[in-house]
């Protein structure tokens, strides 16, 4: 008897979801408890959210956040009482803009969140999450490739809709602990030898394309000649800045225009993204100031020309006389991370997905799982990584 009037209480309180409050919505769910009571830590927050209108709510389960509380990549906050992170935390989850779940579609959407404080959002018009369907499931991955898959969806209420979700998103880093993160030692290392990281840290609204572990090896013999002012300079050729370039928004042909000055050609054959004649491999790692993408080859500077061979499983070097060295480069001194990319539920594969939608394929979170993965076997996905290794090959 007791169960049917519980199954009762959920049914009316499902039916008149879409004239509760924000406050009604949260309290009647059992489920978002815990998510209820950190907002109501911050009533200035529940005042601004309740009296909101177009906005989508990711809602942490009670699951999500004992997994949360026992991660390294966040739960210390909370368990710290830090409130400036925890209200960032919860700004992260309201998406400007109402999102039922059948908007969501496969190719990736990165819509803007609430969060806009500039110690952890460097980027116009507020952080981002991504949204992808991925067959019927629809996910949203954030920083270090998150993977939040939603479980509930659609619970409306005054201000606009609610999905609870089954992990708490992550707020993307900054390019070097997002680098450290992904196991990318050499190109963690190059940006450290070369004083970049604060640069880049601090910078806005950047893309970057950051060549991983084997394309610096690929070119060991060039960097011992190197002057830190020539790996810098490089590092430039792989930065745009002012303009955050998620794949979505890559289209064959464009050029956009890096820190140096010089252009990047980005072309999209076969499925397949590149840049210059780099093959992106991981896209859309979020960072607190952008986006990363991980490319197979160092770009050059001066082969601006450069151009793919889509058919070849590899693609040359773009320095003419390099070749392999016998170990990954600049490793020394570099720390063990911490924290992992796609420490969620195939939360590894939110780059590759990405990538090969903007080409039009490869958009299954699964597929982008075994790239992020193959990417951080073989160090390839840190931001850092990619700056370093661009340097290196500045006059050859």
């Amino acid at each position: 008897m007791q169960y049917a009037l519980l199954s009762l209480a959920a049914l009316a309180a499902t039916a008149t979801a879409q004239t509760m409050n924000l406050t009604a919505a949260l309290t009647s769910n059992p489920q978002l408890s815990n998510l209820t009571t950190y907002v109501s830590l911050f009533p200035d927050l529940l005042t601004q959210l309740g009296s909101a209108s177009n906005i989508t709510i990711l809602a942490p389960s009670n699951d999500a956040f004992a997994k949360f509380l026992n991660s390294s990549t966040g739960g210390g906050d909370i368990k710290s009482n830090d409130t400036s992170a925890i209200q960032a935390i919860l700004t992260y989850h309201v998406l400007n803009g109402t999102y039922p779940a059948s908007s969501i579609k496969s190719m990736p959407a990165f819509v803007p969140t609430m969060l806009t404080m500039p110690a952890y959002a460097n980027v116009t018009g507020g952080q981002r999450v991504e949204a992808l369907l991925d067959g019927m499931n629809v996910t949203f991955f954030s920083g270090l490739l998150q993977n939040s898959t939603v479980t509930t969806a659609d619970l409306n209420f005054t201000g606009g809709v609610i999905h609870i979700i089954d992990n708490v998103l992550t707020i993307p880093e900054n390019i070097s602990t997002t680098a450290i993160a992904a196991g990318l030692s050499s190109a963690a290392g190059a940006l450290t030898q070369t004083n970049l990281v604060s640069t880049l840290d601090s910078a806005k609204d950047l893309t970057v394309f950051v060549p991983n572990n084997a394309a610096l090896e690929a070119i060991g013999s060039a960097l011992p000649n190197l002057t830190t002012d020539q790996l810098a300079g490089i590092l430039g050729y792989h930065v745009v800045n002012g303009t955050v370039g998620y794949s979505s928004t890559l289209t064959n042909g464009s050029m956009l225009t890096s820190m140096s000055g010089m252009n990047l050609t980005v072309t999209i054959s076969n499925g397949s993204v590149f840049v210059n004649s780099a093959k992106v491999i991981l896209p859309d790692v979020l960072v607190a100031n952008g986006v990363v993408h991980v490319i197979d080859n160092v770009l050059n500077p001066n082969a601006t020309s450069a151009t793919p061979n889509p058919t070849a499983s590899t693609q040359s070097v773009a320095f003419s006389g390099a070749s392999s060295a016998s170990s990954a480069p600049f490793t020394s001194g570099i720390p063990t991370p911490t924290s992992a990319l796609g420490s969620g539920a195939a939360g590894a594969a939110a780059s590759a997905s990405s990538t090969s939608a903007a080409a039009g394929a490869m958009s299954s979170s699964s597929s982008k799982a075994a790239a992020a993965v193959g990417a951080m076997r073989t160090g390839e996905v840190a931001l850092g990584a990619l700056f370093a290794a661009g340097g290196a090959w500045m006059n050859l």
